[in-house]
């Protein structure tokens, strides 16, 4: 499959916004649609020890409009969709998401005047709900008792999502976690940013698995440019994507209850499988020595990317992926009573430091 693909809206868009010299020129976005990307890249300081001696940055996906790298797909899967006369004027955008993906459909959906429908579950945060009702987005909840054996409501949430497009009018269900089309976003978009910036000086790229569209988007575009990139996928405990074994987590952004078919693992050169409680402290440390109020699933790309710059060791340049801002968890990771709540006790210091050091990747190559 050509992952750059020729689609007319994607290339004027990026005709107008690329210049010669591969910067983004200083334009007026037409609408929402068209002010994504070309994000801030900030590098970590004072989080651990090994960032006085390697280069640990961090793109800060959560400064795009609606708070999400997302969007992206959102942005890409809807014209396409809208190319293909697979959503037509008036139509209804219907998906199952546990956040920034609705979100991202939600705040399309409303510049381009459809109807939509995101099908949600218990574990989706009141902030995602208020965000996605705030867009004008229609809510369809999933009860519990529907959950898979794992505890996930994955699988309930898409069956739900493919009924509703099959009885509604006019309907579009992109489906993310199956989508193929999903990667592509991310090669238009993230892994052109990446190569404008970093031209060769990468050693490299740690991404979020999940449904796999950044992951395998970045990989397939930056790999025959950059032959000696790494390609590093992080994972939460309890998600079953890199064959370890399933069990209930409350991880929203990373984590699936079956492997994604757009995951290639031999494009990937190591794997992290990163506990909740790592993740979340590593929220809280981002916030209190970055100044970086970021996601969930941040908070375990950076423990996987620390790691690995240790692996790496002195003078390496390594590039975090952050999917989203850290307000839509204020009720959740930021939360003290949620935390007691659900027996997570935050890590601080050495032993920070250790839980880090102890994380042990899984190689593909």
């Amino acid at each position: 499959m050509n992952y750059l693909a020729k689609s007319s809206s994607f290339e004027s868009v990026f005709n107008s916004q690329w210049s010669n010299d591969s910067k983004w020129k200083n334009t007026t976005a037409t609408d929402v649609t068209q002010a994504l990307g070309n994000v801030p890249i900030v590098k970590l300081k004072n989080i651990f020890p090994i960032c006085a001696i390697a280069e640990c940055l961090l793109k800060l996906e959560s400064c795009n409009p609606g708070g999400s790298i997302k969007e992206k797909n959102a942005v890409y899967l809807v014209t396409r969709a809208e190319e293909e006369g697979l959503l037509v004027p008036g139509g209804t955008i219907i998906e199952s998401s546990s956040g920034n993906f609705g979100v991202g459909l939600a705040m399309v959906g409303a510049v381009r005047g459809y109807r939509v429908m995101i099908v949600v579950d218990a574990k989706t945060p009141p902030p995602f709900r208020r965000m996605l009702t705030a867009y004008g987005a229609e809510l369809v909840d999933v009860p519990l008792h529907e959950a898979d054996e794992s505890g996930s409501m994955q699988k309930a949430r898409m069956k739900r999502a493919k009924e509703l497009a099959a009885t509604i009018p006019d309907a579009w269900y992109p489906c993310q976690h199956l989508n193929p089309l999903n990667t592509e976003a991310h090669s238009y978009y993230t892994a052109r940013e990446i190569e404008a910036h970093f031209a060769d000086e990468l050693d490299a790229v740690v991404v979020g698995v999940s449904t796999a569209g950044q992951i395998m988007g970045i990989a397939r575009y930056l790999k025959p440019r950059f032959p000696n990139i790494r390609i590093v996928g992080v994972d939460v405990v309890g998600s079953v994507i890199m064959g370890t074994p399933a069990k209930p987590y409350k991880m929203t952004g990373i984590g699936l209850s079956f492997f994604p078919p757009n995951l290639d693992l031999s494009l990937l050169d190591r794997a992290y499988i990163v506990p909740e409680d790592l993740a979340y402290s590593v929220c809280h440390i981002l916030a209190r020595r970055e100044g970086l109020l970021l996601g969930a699933s941040t908070g375990a790309i950076v423990a996987g990317g620390l790691h690995l710059a240790r692996d790496l060791g002195a003078g390496a340049r390594i590039l975090m992926i952050n999917p989203d801002r850290g307000d839509r968890y204020l009720e959740t990771v930021y939360d003290a009573d949620w935390l007691d709540h659900h027996g997570f006790t935050l890590k601080q210091g050495k032993r920070l430091e250790d839980a880090i050091a102890s994380l042990t990747p899984l190689y593909f190559k």
